[in-house]
């Protein structure tokens, strides 16, 4: 698949589960009452997809890895639209229910995909762009999701809902199958050959294999610790939790021996890629139990209407958007750290600032500030994922990355409902802005901003000679030049071939 192409289906596969979630939570009530159903039904029609999809992530991010990011995402855009063809037509809601959770399956291949084809196509220091191209979908989708999905459900019904990601997925899972060969990773060094990239994607490809009794246990482990978050009271939240600590022990068990683990070295080894994910995490449960904290509060606390709420809430989601391709900038003027940093502030901040909020101008300053900061680390944290991970291992990063994206809104939410039921209706804004900022050491372990650069010579160009290098005196330009054969090493490029526009280098991203 060549490039626009590949950031189309990527781009199309974010979409297409943002959508999915949004539009669903519109609908419900109207599914509840067409089927007659409960609301603890209801509940699991979303339940179930967010088990399945969490606890498969890595897992199918790892069968990309093996057999192609392109094949995994053009059967899991395939699977994703018949399963939503399925649930259009179901009878009843135990066939909602189940095939939402067939949903999932297929959801966790797709997901994992639209970063791994990413990684694969683009050299790494081209990465910042689709990604952020990628995130502003996303937020658009969450965006248009509930007016959509109100739209459709009030003049359709509920089904329609479902039909509405049939055709896309259709689309680009046969354009991703008909899309020739598997896309090998772009080379960022200018001396590599062609020869060279191949044989070395033919070795890690061969190198990749499949950790099935690690990925059982990591299933479990991810599916008990949702359930456990989704219901934590009870014995079944009890159970929950011994059983999820019992599966984290035999997941962590298996790694330690597995001659090929699930999970790379070279990806959980990483300092910079576990607090990425660490931030992930704090950000999405910041965000999602912010925002469910906040429909409360407007609606029974200001005596809003849910339309009017939703309206109040739009900020978020522009201002979401519009920091994608601020954030690309940012990264290459400042780096990842300082971008992260100061973004997970603003998220703070504006946490602060809805916990305080008298009013409704005040909420839409609020959510601005929250849209803003989250969409600004969402693009930061996800492209040090993706950039310092290995390109042999590009879906387990995805997985990684898509799995922190889901746990993160399940405890953000479960949280809120702890604390509003114990501290009153705002104190989980307050909770989670502290959160947040608690968050902020891990940002030191992230990339760092440029280089310093030398007098007269272009960022990135290092004046520095090897070792066996004579120096000599400058030449009439002014320029050091070494003294030794004609064949030596330059190291300094821009010298002799004029200026350029550098990449960035590993601490700089």
């Amino acid at each position: 698949m060549n490039r626009r192409l590949t950031l189309a289906g990527s781009v199309s596969g974010a979409m297409v589960v943002a959508l999915d979630g949004t539009v669903l939570t519109v609908a419900q009530p109207t599914l509840q009452r067409d089927l007659d159903a409960s609301f603890a039904q209801v509940q699991w029609t979303s339940t179930g997809y967010l088990v399945a999809v969490a606890s498969l992530l890595v897992f199918a991010g790892r069968l990309g890895d093996r057999y192609g990011h392109r094949r995994t995402f053009a059967l899991g855009m395939l699977g994703f639209g018949a399963a939503s063809a399925g649930v259009a037509v179901a009878p009843g809601v135990g066939w909602v229910i189940g095939l939402r959770v067939v949903q999932g399956v297929f959801g966790a291949l797709l997901q994992p995909a639209t970063l791994g084809m990413l990684r694969a196509t683009y050299p790494p220091e081209a990465l910042r762009r689709p990604i952020a191209a990628r995130t502003a979908a996303i937020g658009l989708a969450a965006a248009a999701g509930p007016v959509l999905g109100g739209a459709l459900t009030t003049g359709f019904g509920w089904r329609s809902v479902f039909l509405l990601n049939v055709v896309p997925a259709v689309v680009f899972g046969m354009l991703a199958l008909a899309g020739g060969n598997r896309s090998q990773a772009a080379s960022s060094s200018a001396s590599q050959t062609a020869s060279e990239t191949a044989s070395e994607t033919r070795t890690e490809t061969a190198g990749t294999a499949l950790d099935v009794p690690g990925a059982l246990w990591l299933a479990v482990a991810l599916a008990c610790l949702v359930h456990t978050l989704v219901a934590p009271s009870g014995p079944a939240g009890a159970l929950g939790a011994v059983a999820t600590v019992v599966a984290g022990a035999g997941f962590v068990r298996r790694e330690r021996r597995a001659p090929v683990p699930l999970l790379p070295p070279a990806v959980v080894g990483s300092p910079a890629v576990g607090a990425a994910l660490a931030l992930l995490v704090t950000v999405s449960a910041a965000l999602n139990g912010g925002l469910f904290t906040c429909v409360y509060v407007l609606q029974d606390d200001l005596g809003l209407t849910p339309l009017r709420t939703a309206l109040v809430s739009l900020p978020l989601a522009a201002s979401l958007v519009a920091a994608a391709p601020v954030s690309a900038v940012l990264m290459r003027r400042a780096g990842s750290r300082c971008t992260v940093a100061g973004a997970t502030a603003v998220l703070a901040a504006g946490l602060l600032v809805l916990a305080a909020a008298p009013g409704t101008a005040a909420f839409c300053a609020g959510f601005a500030l929250v849209g803003a900061g989250f969409g600004t680390v969402m693009v930061a944290a996800t492209h040090v994922v993706v950039r310092q991970s290995p390109a042999a291992s590009a879906g387990v990063a995805g997985g990684l990355q898509q799995t922190a994206m889901n746990v993160g809104p399940v405890i953000g939410v479960a949280s809120a409902t702890v604390l509003m039921g114990a501290a009153g209706t705002r104190s989980p804004l307050v909770v989670l802005a502290v959160a947040a900022v608690a968050a902020l050491p891990l940002c030191r372990a992230l990339p760092g901003g440029p280089r310093p650069v030398a007098a007269g010579l272009p960022a990135g160009v290092s004046v520095s000679l090897p070792g066996d290098v004579p120096a000599a005196a400058p030449d009439p330009l002014g320029r050091s030049v070494p003294a030794g054969p004609s064949d030596a090493r330059h190291t300094a490029p821009a010298v002799e071939r004029g200026s350029f526009e550098p990449s960035l280098g590993d601490d700089e991203v």
